[in-house]
């Protein structure tokens, strides 16, 4: 028999989606069957897969004799391991732009990956922080079952600005619910080629993604497995040849900037993927996309994170800002 505690961090999950999380081994079907056979219990009770933990429940799960060697319920050795990586990052190198008790706002630089792309990479945005936190004393993996803190967003590695991190799970699921609603604006600061004409307005388009290429591609139309997307785009100075924009995000995709500004015939500058590939191009160690500053603007209930509402943060500089 396994016994587990429902921790802080662990509440307000489905009974479910929590036990594939800390048992990652244990397939789904057999995880529905055993609630059904009471092999699986909620403080000392009959239950079903969707009731929502809480703090403090108990969960106590029967590997019963009859069950073989091989059977599935072998495979449930032990709780989740966490990857403890982070642990030898003795100096973790943070740009903290604000902190409490719930999240971070991080200012990556440029050529930095949020996560890692392959195995025992150390040197990520997220490593930083679980070793940040896990120092200062606000991160004890040992007391978790099924949650480490985590970047609410990202950013490509050669874009640089605004990441947010959740200390805890409900400020993860918050912020993540926000950020699907739009109720928090992203914008980014970009140097592109030209003068656009209108200076202001909307970019629209279907963006499909090639996930081989690691590439999208920009329609005029909807095509299979495209997904629509907006660009708002405000020109803030410019001397004919170069441009320095302001864009805001009115839908999340892949790549959309730089897609969109390329599809619009002004592509970033010192973009390797999207740009015009010149020498000049080739100068610029990254893209020249920022995401520079984040604005809070809630329009639904935003719970332990209402006090956030209508304050906006912003990186310190931009690194290309005065090249126009």
């Amino acid at each position: 028999m396994k016994t587990v505690t429902v921790g802080k961090n662990d509440a307000g999950q489905r009974l479910d989606r929590f036990l594939r999380k800390t048992f990652p081994n244990l397939p789904s079907s057999l995880i529905h069957k055993s609630i059904r056979k009471k092999d699986i219990t909620l403080n000392k009770k009959r239950t079903s897969p969707d009731t929502r933990i809480v703090e403090g429940d108990i969960i106590k799960l029967f590997l019963r004799s009859d069950f073989s060697d091989d059977s599935d319920y072998s495979k449930v050795s032990k709780f989740r391991t966490p990857d403890l990586g982070f642990m030898s990052i003795t100096d973790p190198n943070l740009n903290i732009i604000y902190e409490d008790e719930n999240l971070l706002l991080l200012d990556k630089p440029p050529g930095i990956l949020c996560h890692s792309s392959k195995p025992n990479e150390l040197n990520t945005l997220i490593t930083h922080v679980q070793a940040y936190l896990y120092r200062k004393g606000d991160y004890s993996p040992e007391e978790e079952n099924s949650f480490s803190p985590a970047l609410c967003n990202r950013i490509d590695r050669n874009t640089g600005g605004i990441v947010i991190a959740a200390k805890n799970a409900e400020t993860l699921r918050t912020i993540n619910r926000l950020l699907r609603n739009g109720e928090i604006d992203k914008l980014y600061l970009c140097l592109v080629y030209g003068h656009p004409d209108p200076p202001s307005g909307v970019l629209k388009g279907y963006i499909t993604r090639d996930r081989d290429k690691r590439m999208v591609t920009v329609h005029d139309e909807n095509m299979p497995e495209s997904k629509y997307s907006k660009t708002e785009y405000t020109t803030l100075k410019s001397n004919g040849r170069m441009s320095l924009l302001e864009c805001r995000l009115l839908t999340g995709r892949t790549h959309q900037i730089r897609s969109m500004m390329l599809a619009a015939g002004h592509p970033i500058v010192g973009d390797r993927k999207y740009g015009l590939g010149s020498k000049e191009d080739r100068s610029f160690k990254h893209q020249a996309l920022y995401s520079y500053k984040i604005r809070f603007d809630f329009e639904t209930d935003a719970g332990k994170l209402n006090y956030l509402n209508h304050r906006s943060f912003e990186v310190d500089s931009v690194p290309f800002e005065t090249l126009i």
